[in-house]
C-alpha cells in the first residue's frame, strides 16, 4: 500500500443496502489496516472551504501581538490561539514548528451536558471568521457522525451507536500554520509522529504536502488524498474503545525540501471527540479469547486530560 485507500460516502448513503454495506466493509477494514482513508462527497463544499482558507490566512497575517491578545493559557488553549513551538508530540520536548487557532462546540440548548465547554473568542478584525469557522465546523460534525454511523455497524453495533456521544461532543476545529522555514530547524519538525487523542480526525486537503502516515511494516508513506477529499483517521479513543481492531496510525508533518521553506503551509483538521462521560472501555464486540482485552477502564474525559499534559498544553 503507497497510499491511502479511496471511498465514497454516497454509497453508505445511498438507499441499495448492498452499496451501504460495502461502504462499512471498504472503511472498516483500512481502518484495521492503515487507519486512514481518502473520503469522497463529503458535507463541505469547495465554496465553504475557500471561504475558511481565506479567512484562516488573514488570521495569521495579522501582527504577533495581535494574535497573542486571543491566547488563552487558563483553558490550556481550548479556545482561541496557541503561539508558535507551544505543543509537541507525546514523549517529545522540542515544539512544533506551527501556531493555530481553536474553534469548539456550541452545544444544542437540550444537549444536557455534565460539563461546560468555553466560549470561542471572536476575533474583531476579522468579522466573518468566526462565522465561516463554525460553519465548517457544523460540516464536518455532520461527515464525521456518518462514518462513525459505518464504523458502529462494521464492529457490530447499532448504526447510531456513536450519535448521543458525538453530538455535542467536545470537538475542535484546527486551523493550523506551518510559517517559512527560515533556519536549520535543528531537530524540530512541522508536527512530530504522533497519533490524535480524539475518535476520528476529518482533515481537509492542507496546502501543501508533507503529510505522511506509518505502514504496519514500519514504513512512511505520503498520504495524497484525491481532489476535493478529506482525509479520516482513527483516533487513539477509537482504538482504545475497539480494542485495537481499529488503528490509530502514527503519522507525522515533515519540514519540506530547502528549496520549499520559503512556502508557509496551513492545514484544517477537524478532531472528533465525544462527551467526556463516554466511556472508553474495551467493546465486548472486540474482545476474543484470541484478543482479549488491551487497555483499562478510562472515560473520555480523563483520556483527554491525561493526553494533554503529555503533549504540553496542560503543565502538570
Amino acid at each position: 500500500m503507497n497510499n491511502i485507500p479511496s471511498v465514497d460516502l454516497h454509497k453508505f448513503l445511498s438507499k441499495d443496502e448492498d452499496e451501504k454495506m460495502e461502504f462499512v466493509n471498504q472503511i472498516g477494514t483500512a481502518y484495521e489496516e492503515i487507519g486512514f482513508v481518502s473520503l469522497k462527497n463529503h458535507f463541505l463544499d469547495d465554496e465553504l472551504i475557500e471561504a475558511l482558507y481565506k479567512q484562516v490566512k488573514a488570521f495569521f497575517d495579522l501582527p504577533t501581538e495581535t494574535k497573542r491578545q486571543y491566547e488563552r493559557e487558563e483553558i490550556a488553549g481550548q479556545r482561541g490561539y496557541v503561539s508558535f513551538g507551544k505543543e509537541h508530540a507525546k514523549g517529545k520536548t522540542k515544539g512544533d514548528l506551527k501556531e493555530f487557532w481553536h474553534f469548539g462546540q456550541v452545544p444544542d440548548k437540550d444537549a444536557n451536558l455534565i460539563e461546560t465547554y468555553p466560549e470561542n473568542i471572536e476575533v474583531k478584525e476579522l468579522p466573518e471568521f468566526n462565522k465561516v469557522g463554525m460553519q465548517a465546523y457544523k460540516a464536518l460534525e455532520k461527515t464525521g457522525i456518518y462514518v462513525l454511523r459505518a464504523l458502529a455497524l462494521f464492529i457490530g453495533k447499532e448504526e447510531t451507536y456513536f450519535d448521543h456521544w458525538a453530538s455535542n461532543g467536545n470537538s475542535i476545529l484546527r486551523p493550523i500554520h506551518y510559517p517559512p522555514i527560515t533556519q536549520e530547524p535543528d531537530g524540530a519538525v512541522r508536527a512530530g509522529a504522533h497519533g490524535d487523542i480524539n475518535l476520528i480526525t476529518l482533515l481537509m486537503g492542507a496546502s501543501t504536502g508533507g503529510l505522511q502516515v506509518k505502514r504496519k511494516d514500519g514504513a512512511w508513506i505520503d498520504a495524497i488524498p484525491e481532489e476535493g477529499d478529506l482525509v479520516i483517521n482513527v483516533g487513539d479513543m477509537l482504538e482504545r474503545h475497539t480494542n485495537n481492531k481499529l488503528r490509530s496510525t502514527v503519522h507525522r508533518v515533515v519540514n519540506p525540501p530547502r528549496d520549499q521553506w520559503d512556502k508557509p503551509r496551513y492545514s484544517i483538521p477537524f478532531f472528533m471527540h465525544p462527551r467526556s462521560e463516554m466511556k472508553l472501555d474495551c467493546l465486548p464486540e472486540c474482545i476474543s479469547e484470541d484478543h482479549p482485552k488491551q487497555h483499562e477502564d478510562i472515560t473520555a474525559g480523563e483520556f483527554l486530560t491525561q493526553r494533554l499534559e503529555e503533549i504540553g498544553l496542560i503543565k502538570k
